[in-house]
């Protein structure tokens, strides 16, 4: 735990660190359409941290379903308790979190919501990840568990985490004493929408789901001057440029091929006008793998080629290249004893069919951490999205169907939910099934 915990530390080191907001808009009432639900959540996106609106929908829907409550845990998160004789505890997570995207999807409830993070500028929020999908099936799951209490023996714990994008949720909700305060986990299960099969459709990893991901902050610094004089400069704009495209070679050049490897330069900024060489540009960087000794040899070899580069464009010893990373985490690993347990109920319910096998994800989560502090078995499994329609014509060689984090993710609402909520109950069932 320690890694993850340092992690969430380093963010606010960064200046990520969100501010609060208060609720803009009415409360929907709890015990409506899940569809109706989903709509409100998604025009009502709120930034990591800053989820008060959205905690409370979720508190209200669960107290509704006869669940008890407890709000503002690790700042925005939720956690409702539902104790119906012996048996093992569950804990079934939602994430909440928004992202500081604008939305291109021209849906009639598309969010207009404006957002900032402390020490930012203000700009679009959108559900661009489908946390409205995650918690509009989780209140399906918390109505239809209650409903369902006489098929079922434990105790079950949902939770409703703020942070998720930034890895900082999980361990602020496990600091506010998570695991103290309320029932301990035996087993915990997650869910994720996904862009990569049609709504309606489930998968399930049977072991490796999503990798380790490191953030790193680069200053790329030189000598700034006229932009008609380079020559009396260092210029940081084009050292920049061969760093980017360095460290691609850590990629096609030094890593193994079979062990999968990302780095992305998600964001490059330096200058201020067309004639000025600047003294210094930012890079920030996301850098993943699913091995922790491979990780930071990348990290390694990333400040190796800035170091290189940079002394190859004459820049001094005095203005090399300074890089701060946050400490490597852990990848997300399911149980496979309880992934396989997973899989066999929903080939039993949903049929082999709508059971998709897909390969690990590069995408990143701290969902995890919740099963490693508990020593509980955990299973994420991924939820397709995809309006079939869409998913037919980009199968034909159609328009392709963007990814999670594009302003144009916009996922079926009825099927998913539907899908999502029978998927997530079936398997909360299994697990605390009566003996």
């Amino acid at each position: 735990m320690k890694n993850h915990r340092t992690l969430a530390a380093a963010a606010l080191l960064l200046g990520s660190a969100p501010v609060a907001a208060a609720p803009q808009t009415p409360l929907p009432k709890p015990g409506g359409d899940l569809v109706a639900l989903y709509k409100d959540l998604h025009s009502h996106p709120e930034l990591a941290f800053q989820e008060t609106r959205s905690a409370a929908i979720l508190a209200a829907e669960a107290r509704s379903a006869g669940f008890t409550v407890t709000e503002k845990v690790g700042g925005t998160g939720v956690v409702a308790v539902l104790v119906n004789g012996p048996g093992p505890v569950l804990l079934v997570r939602a994430d909440m979190d928004g992202l500081p995207v604008k939305e291109s999807t021209g849906l009639p409830y598309a969010s207009t919501a404006l957002g900032a993070y402390k020490g930012g500028a203000e700009q679009p929020v959108m559900h661009a990840c489908g946390h409205d999908i995650h918690m509009s099936v989780w209140t399906g799951v918390a109505r239809a568990m209650a409903a369902g209490r006489g098929q079922w023996s434990g105790t079950l714990v949902m939770i409703g985490q703020p942070a998720e994008e930034g890895l900082g949720g999980a361990e602020a909700m496990l600091k506010d004493g998570l695991l103290t305060r309320f029932p301990k986990p035996d087993f915990a299960l997650a869910l994720h929408d996904d862009s990569r099969i049609p709504a309606g459709t489930v998968s399930v990893p049977p072991g490796r789901a999503l990798s380790i991901s490191s953030s790193m902050d680069m200053t790329v610094r030189g000598v700034g001057g006229h932009g008609a004089y380079p020559a009396s400069t260092k210029d940081p704009v084009a050292l920049a440029a061969r760093i980017v495209t360095g460290v691609q070679t850590l990629i096609s050049r030094e890593n193994d091929p079979f062990q999968p490897a990302v780095i992305t330069v998600g964001s490059i900024h330096g200058g201020t006008r067309y004639n000025i060489i600047p003294d210094d540009v930012a890079l920030q960087l996301t850098i993943r793998s699913y091995d922790a000794a491979q990780q930071q040899r990348l990290l390694d070899g990333i400040a190796r080629v800035a170091k290189g580069e940079a002394q190859a464009a004459g820049i001094p010893d005095a203005l090399m290249p300074v890089i701060r990373t946050t400490p490597i985490g852990q990848p997300t690993l399911n149980d496979p004893a309880l992934a396989a347990r997973v899989r066999a109920t929903f080939d039993a319910k949903f049929g082999k069919a709508r059971v998709i096998d897909l390969d690990p994800s590069m995408a990143s989560e701290d969902f995890q951490y919740f099963g490693l502090e508990a020593g509980a078995p955990s299973v994420i499994f991924w939820l397709g999205g995809v309006p079939q329609d869409k998913w037919d014509a980009a199968q034909k060689g159609g328009p392709a169907i963007p990814s999670l984090h594009n302003s144009g993710w916009a996922p079926d609402p009825a099927p998913t939910i539907a899908t999502g909520v029978e998927a997530m109950t079936a398997a909360a069932m299994m697990v605390l099934a009566k003996p």
